[in-house]
């Protein structure tokens, strides 16, 4: 597994890191297996995948607890990641952005997953209520008392970013980036790169569009959140296969996945780019492993980044 470091100042990282919110939130509800997803884990540290990334909301909190059970005893081998700020309510998810929630959010954390230390939390949203600089100064003092390494946001914009950045460090910022969804490459990643701060892209494969498992929408799992998405409908799918098809002949010519080939086009945007993609499968988070050693060529990259436009916007 190629490496790097989670930003400029950070702990050394696998290139590609694991995101476990698919083993116990969202995805595949019917395929959900505690004992199965702990055995994905052990095998993510076993390759080098040492970024695992979780939050309280998924569940809510039972993924968290999942994490902590597997990295019992392998604690120092994972770079630890979570968030907090994004809650579930009455009628759907909301935020909570103040203070005061996010100190007993970490302590919570830091119960479920069975450590004294999180090595990287990430404000999860940024709560429209309440400055951004309040809550980052609040996830300041938990760095200060020890119980956090080292501080992220989570799909932000660049204005925010700065805002936080005159409070305490930014280590890093997990946005929403794929073949499928560039927003964040327009100005947030950029910054990321001229000022070292670690990239975590999350649904780097459009949500499992661009490994091709899935054609029309009932290829997926009974009950899964995605069915109820944009780019899911059958016209999305019919206009995204062009997409799908271009990714695929890459991977072709280099005896690869379109995951593969998704991950790398991703990796190859800095140095500190760190995708997360999420799986509850050895055999996928192998293939995902591979994209880290996958060197796609300049003529990959232009073909890649020329893309269109996929139908369907992606979920906030």
């Amino acid at each position: 597994m190629r490496t790097t470091t989670l930003g400029k100042n950070g702990p050394l990282v696998g290139r590609v890191g694991l995101g476990t919110m698919g083993m116990s939130f969202g995805y595949d509800p019917h395929g959900w297996d505690d004992d199965a997803s702990v055995k994905v884990i052990h095998r993510a540290l076993d390759l080098g995948v040492n970024l695992i990334d979780t939050a309280d909301v998924y569940g809510p909190f039972t993924n968290e607890e999942l994490v902590g059970r597997a990295l019992k005893g392998r604690r120092d081998q994972a770079v630890l990641s979570t968030k907090g700020g994004l809650v579930v309510t009455d009628t759907g998810l909301g935020l909570n952005g103040r203070p005061e929630h996010l100190k007993a959010a970490v302590d919570a954390s830091l119960a479920r997953l069975g450590t004294d230390h999180i090595d990287l939390y990430f404000l999860h949203r940024v709560d429209p209520e309440v400055p951004v600089e309040d809550s980052w100064g609040a996830l300041a003092e938990l760095v200060a008392a020890g119980k956090l390494r080292a501080l992220g946001l989570s799909a932000v914009s660049l204005e925010q970013i700065k805002a936080a950045e005159q409070v305490h460090e930014v280590a890093a910022v997990e946005s929403e980036a794929s073949l499928f969804t560039r927003d964040a490459l327009v100005d947030v990643l950029p910054y990321t790169v001229d000022n070292g701060i670690a990239f975590l892209p999350f649904s780097p494969l459009g949500r499992g569009l661009l490994t091709g498992a899935f054609s029309k929408p009932a290829d997926l799992p009974k009950d899964d959140w995605r069915s109820s998405q944009p780019r899911f409908t059958e016209e999305a799918f019919a206009h995204n296969k062009a997409i799908v098809d271009v990714v695929r002949a890459v991977a072709d010519r280099h005896g690869a996945t379109p995951a593969q080939v998704a991950l790398a086009w991703l990796i190859g945007k800095g140095e500190y780019v760190v995708p997360i993609p999420g799986t509850k499968t050895e055999r996928y988070l192998e293939q995902n492993a591979g994209g880290a050693g996958l060197d796609l060529t300049a003529a990959d990259v232009a073909e890649l980044d020329a893309l269109p436009v996929p139908m369907g916007a992606p979920e906030a």
